[in-house]
Formats: C-alpha cells, structure tokens, sequence
C-alpha cells in the first residue's frame, strides 16, 4: 500500500521500509540540507534511485540547516524543502530530522544502500557503520561540479552587489 503522501514521519518510513524487506525490495537512503534544488541534486536523486527499488530522502530542519550551514540558512524552510523533494519522480520517500547528523534515523530504518554525495569519503558518511552491520551497501556517488547551493547563493549575491 502506497503512503498517502510522500512525505512522512519516523513510524511510516519504518512500515514502509518492512514492506518493501517483506516484497524483497531494496530501500536506498540518503539525507541533506537540499536547501536551493539544483541539477547536480536532480542527478544525484536519479543516480541514487537507480540503486534499488524505493529512495528515502532525509532532509535536516530548519533548525539543523542553521548549525550544519550558519544564520541565513535554509533559504527555503523545511515544509517548502519537503514539498519541492516529494514533488521529484525518483523520490519515494521524504522525512525531516531535527538532528545535526541523521545516524539515529539510519539506525532505525537500517536502508539496504545508504548513499551521499562525492564530497563525502566513505569513511565519513554518518550511518555507514550502521549499515553495514545490517548487511547494507554504502556508496559515494559521483560529485557534479559547479552544483552547490552555497556557490550559487554566493553567484546570487556577488551579481546583486555588481548591479549597485
């Protein structure tokens, strides 16, 4: 049974995640800020779907955004930030933590591929221990140069002074 809405809370995302266990089905998971959705992210999300059969987003909060990023972050707020993800065809699931780090979510949910960005080394993805304890995957993929929402809002921002 699909969720009514894509967007969800802790207690569905784990039933989700036994359904699909159950059906023989592979969950991939991933998380961020995902603050100004760009193509380096559209790729990211397709590449990582393409991994199993149902794709988790975990975004971090308002709140969380603010410590990981510095005042001035999110530019768009959580609800706005889950809506524009559930909205994207490779997204199945969506879920905000309050966390700075998503470890106790991945430890709850224990996806079967757990994946971040090339900016991150394997050995630093948060939740790779996890993971690989239940017997999951844990991929690096590929970084899209010039596709950072802090090189854009800076991009954004440099123009703005140069038309004054």
């Amino acid at each position: 049974m699909e969720p009514v809405t894509k967007i969800v809370n802790l207690k569905e995302l784990i039933r989700e995640r036994e359904r699909l266990r159950r059906e023989g089905k592979l969950l991939v998971f991933t998380n961020g800020c995902f603050d100004l959705l760009h193509t380096g992210h559209v790729r990211y999300l397709k590449e990582a779907r393409s991994l199993g059969d149902a794709l988790a987003v975990a975004l971090n909060s308002d709140r969380s955004v603010r410590a990981l990023k510095g005042e001035g972050r999110p530019i768009l707020n959580e609800a706005e930030r889950a809506e524009v993800m559930a909205a994207l065809e490779a997204v199945d699931y969506v879920i905000v933590f309050d966390e700075e780090t998503p470890r106790e979510l991945i430890a709850r949910v224990r996806p079967d591929v757990l994946v971040k960005g090339g900016d991150w080394a394997i050995d630093q993805i948060v939740g790779r221990e996890e993971v690989e304890a239940a017997g999951g995957r844990v991929l690096s993929l590929p970084y899209v140069e010039s596709s950072s929402t802090t090189a854009i809002i800076d991009r954004i921002l440099k123009e703005g002074k140069s038309e004054k």
